[in-house]
């Protein structure tokens, strides 16, 4: 479930009129609702109850500060990829000591600051990142808990950038070689080898992925812990969330089931994966980001122009690219809604942004109705991967961002203002 909804003709987050929202704050707007990632959280929590088990939220999703803190408050652990965002969650009021630093290119600074900060475990991607780990604890006289990453070599049948578990991939290390991998880590100097990891991909609608993955490594799982005595076992994140018909599945009986309008819930996936890891007897950790994230934000946006040329109706907004990239980067849906709900006949329209490129677009050829200069559109499923991965591309300043709760909203990021943008640069000496 989320909490965007009509209200009569209004569109609410919560209990908040998303058009008063936009009168104080102006647009682009991004939109969260407390209630949403409340929601998220502790229904998968509550499906996994009965292992024991982590969800270390996965934060390169959504880094804002008031998110991490309302996460970090339901108890949860995070998944980080750089020393920013490791500093980002401790910021935010989040335990280090319930984070796992995962990625592919870690460097000795960003270990060495890990390690001071006590971190769960490093998850390692190479031997290479082994040695290095190893190094930097032996200097800083720490024991570095780390777990290896497996790549199980399962196509998780997702976007083709979003997927993580086959050998084309750039991450973990190969299902034949990991054991070997283990036997070596096991004799280098202040080296804890405290788990295994793995993560198929993104955006995955089905458990069939997941299943067939936990199946193919928990046999290697148990064997490895019999011998080298592990605490956890993390299957990674990957699960998907609603973006067509993305209003419609606020609804609370959207969800009533074990499986929902073909997306897959917190019940059906513990009911596939929960009696597959409970036999192992090893805490398990999920990675969950988008899941978490992605229904409880949406992006605001004022509608500038109307175009028609003789093909198409472009509908203009003051949103861009550079604040919402998916659709760009990705070909990424994402359902587009006015804050005034319109009746009659729809119009087959593409939404773009101002920026000076073609793949400036956020829809093509979508059915909307119709929308005049001034009108307002939500674009909904925005709160993971979006203000994120924004940019000043333009020279465009980052948009606002705010938190909801109940009748309550707050500003979680200001507005940037446009001197900001340069404020880190300055000219040559040389230069008059």
């Amino acid at each position: 479930m989320h909490s965007f909804r009509y209200v009569g003709k209004e569109l609410f987050c919560e209990d908040v009129a998303i058009s008063a929202l936009v009168k104080k704050h102006g647009t682009p707007l991004y939109v969260y609702s407390d209630a949403t990632l409340t929601d998220h959280f502790t229904k998968l929590d509550q499906a996994l109850a009965p292992v024991d088990h982590m969800i270390c939220f996965a934060m390169k999703s959504n880094s804002n500060l008031a998110v991490i803190r309302t996460l970090a408050g339901l108890g949860s652990g995070f998944d980080v990829v750089s020393a920013g965002e490791l500093a980002r969650t401790i910021a935010a009021g989040g335990d280090p000591s319930k984070c796992v630093f995962a990625g592919v290119g870690k460097t000795e600074e960003e270990i060495a600051y890990a390690l001071k900060q006590g971190i769960y475990s490093l998850n390692v991607e190479s031997e290479a990142e082994l040695q290095r780990i190893s190094k930097v604890a032996v200097r800083l006289k720490k024991i570095a808990p780390i777990a290896i990453r497996v790549n199980p070599n399962i196509d998780a049948h997702t976007h083709a950038k979003i997927t993580t578990g086959t050998y084309e991939n750039k991450f973990g290390i190969a299902f034949e070689e990991i054991e070997k991998v283990y036997a070596r880590a096991a004799k280098l100097p202040n080296i804890r080898l405290r788990g295994l990891q793995m993560h198929i991909g993104s955006q995955l609608t089905d458990v069939a992925p997941f299943r067939k993955a936990v199946e193919k490594v928990a046999p290697l799982v148990e064997r490895l812990s019999r011998k080298h005595g592990f605490d956890f076992f993390s299957i990674g994140g990957g699960i998907g969330i609603v973006y067509q018909d993305a209003l419609a599945s606020g609804n609370a009986a959207w969800w009533s089931g074990a499986k929902a309008k073909g997306i897959l819930t917190p019940a059906a996936y513990a009911a596939e994966l929960v009696p597959l890891l409970r036999p192992l007897g090893l805490k398990i950790l999920l990675e969950p980001g988008r899941f978490l994230t992605g229904n409880s934000g949406a992006l605001v946006t004022r509608v500038e122009y109307i175009k028609r040329t003789g093909k198409k109706n472009f509908v203009i907004v003051d949103a861009a690219m550079n604040d919402l990239i998916r659709p760009a980067f990705y070909d990424s849906y994402h359902e587009i809604v006015p804050l005034t709900r319109k009746t009659g006949a729809t119009i087959s329209s593409d939404v773009v942004g101002p920026i000076c490129e073609s793949g400036d677009y956020f829809a093509k050829d979508r059915p909307l109705p119709k929308v005049g200069e001034g009108d307002y559109l939500a674009l909904l499923s925005a709160g993971a991967y979006g203000s994120v991965m924004g940019s000043n591309y333009n020279s465009r300043g980052l948009a606002a961002e705010v938190l909801v709760k109940g009748r309550k909203s707050a500003v979680v990021r200001r507005r940037q203002e446009l001197s900001e943008i340069w404020g880190l640069e300055s000219k040559a000496p040389w230069q008059k």
